[in-house]
């Protein structure tokens, strides 16, 4: 005898064993493909998330989000070949949204302005991801690429989909505004 919900729903979404069934073997296969993929792109991944967030623990977490978040968006990633280049992209983006919401931003901020340093001195890792936290999102994704993980021009051209001189433009913009902002 049909529930009254079973009755207020339209007939192709009522649940019958075949439908059960599909959705079974639907989970089962989207479970193995996330599987596949983490088994594969995971450690890439946590490198990743490691060098930006500069802790395990918090790699761990946001390789955690980041496949999660490729898991919901499985549906719509097409080109199979680029799949790394697709991971890398929501990895960034997680990082640096985690990098701009902790709290002890403005003290970094705040500890990093009061020292002077010399014009030439190589910025350190945790002053980066200070700049990064509060660079405009196409600069400091273009920043992550270069300057942490070590990419030519032309290969974090490739992953952002934009020209090698695009990239070239992007860099020298955050370095001139990370440049001002240590000054300051």
């Amino acid at each position: 005898m049909p529930t009254l919900m079973t009755l207020a729903q339209p007939v192709c979404c009522r649940p019958t064993p075949a439908r059960r069934g599909l959705c079974h073997t639907a989970a089962v296969s989207a479970n193995r493909e996330l599987n596949a993929l983490y088994r594969e792109f995971g450690p890439a991944v946590f490198r990743r998330a490691r060098r930006m967030l500069g802790n395990d623990m918090d790699a761990e977490e946001a390789l955690q989000e980041v496949f999660l978040k490729a898991f919901r968006r499985l549906d719509r990633f097409e080109d199979r070949g680029k799949t790394l280049n697709w991971l890398y992209r929501i990895t960034t983006n997680h990082c640096l949204n985690v990098i701009r919401s902790r709290k002890r931003r403005r003290a970094l901020a705040d500890a990093y302005s009061a020292e002077p340093r010399a014009p030439d001195a190589p910025v350190d890792l945790t002053t980066l991801r200070m700049l990064l936290s509060q660079a405009k999102p196409k600069l400091a994704t273009t920043a992550v690429y270069v300057h942490i993980d070590g990419m030519s021009y032309a290969e974090a051209a490739e992953v952002l989909g934009v020209s090698k001189s695009t990239v070239r433009n992007l860099i020298n913009r955050f370095d001139a505004w990370a440049e001002r902002r240590l000054r300051d």
